[in-house]
C-alpha cells in the first residue's frame, strides 16, 4: 500500500468514517506520529537543554552581565518555533479540509499545548531576573517566533515555515539599536529585556494572528 493510501486509510478511521478496531489508543498514536510529535518533543527537549547549558556557561564567564544572554533568548525560541513549524506538515490535506468534523480545534489545541510545553522548558532552562534577558524574555520570544512560523506554515507550507522568522531575526539582530526601549520595542521585540510592554504586545499579536491563521487554514498544501 502506498504512503498516500495508508494516510487516507488512517484518517478515515480517525474521523470515524469507518469503525476502528484494535486498541482504542491506536488512532491517537498514529495521529501523533503523522504529525511528527515524538520528534518535535525530542527537539524541544534538546533545545531547552542546550539553552540552559549556554545560559549558565555565559553567566560563568568573566565580566558577565545580563546582555550576554541575548543570543540564548533569541536563538533558542527560534529553534523551538522551527521545530513546531516542521510538525505542521500533513500528508492528508484533502481529508483535513473535507472532514465532517472541523479540524481547527485539533490544530489549535495541539499548537497551544506544544507552545505551553516549550515555554515552560525555556522558562526553567534560562535563568535570570524578569528585568533582564532571562526566562520571561525567552518565553516572549517563543510566542512571537511561533506565531510568525505558524502563519508562514499557512501561507508557504510547513517545510518553509522556518524561513521568514529566521530572515527577520537576522535582520533585527543586525539593525536593532543597542539601547532598549523606544520604537524598537515593537519591531525589535526579540532584543528587548523581559518587562518591555511594547515587545510583549508585538509578540502576543504575532502569536494570535499566526496561530489563528494556522488553526483556520492549516498548513499550505505541498507536493511530495
Amino acid at each position: 500500500m502506498s504512503r498516500r493510501a495508508r494516510s487516507v486509510s488512517f484518517f478515515a478511521h480517525f474521523l470515524h468514517l469507518s469503525p476502528v478496531r484494535g486498541r482504542p489508543g491506536r488512532p491517537l498514536a498514529l495521529y501523533a506520529r503523522s504529525r511528527a510529535l515524538p520528534a518535535t518533543l525530542a527537539t524541544l527537549g534538546c533545545v531547552a537543554l542546550a539553552a540552559a547549558w549556554a545560559a549558565r556557561w555565559l553567566q560563568a564567564q568573566p565580566g558577565f552581565d545580563h546582555t550576554a544572554r541575548v543570543p540564548v533568548v533569541v536563538l533558542a525560541p527560534l529553534l523551538a518555533a522551527a521545530a513546531l513549524g516542521a510538525g505542521m506538515y500533513t500528508y492528508s490535506d484533502e481529508l483535513d479540509r473535507t472532514a465532517v468534523r472541523p479540524w481547527w480545534p485539533r490544530r489549535l489545541g495541539r499548537l497551544l499545548g506544544l507552545t505551553a510545553l516549550a515555554a515552560a522548558l525555556l522558562a526553567l532552562g534560562v535563568p535570570g531576573h524578569p528585568e533582564a534577558f532571562g526566562g520571561p524574555a525567552a518565553v516572549r520570544n517563543l510566542l512571537g517566533a511561533t506565531g510568525v512560523t505558524a502563519g508562514a506554515a499557512a501561507l508557504l507550507g510547513a517545510r518553509l515555515s522556518w524561513l521568514p522568522m529566521t530572515a527577520y531575526t537576522s535582520a533585527v539582530y543586525l539593525a536593532a539599536p543597542r539601547a532598549p526601549g523606544g520604537a524598537a520595542t515593537l519591531w525589535a521585540w526579540q532584543l528587548q529585556p523581559g518587562p518591555q510592554v511594547g515587545a510583549w504586545a508585538a509578540a502576543v499579536v504575532a502569536y494570535g494572528c499566526g496561530a489563528g491563521a494556522y488553526a483556520w487554514r492549516g498548513a499550505r498544501r505541498e507536493r511530495g
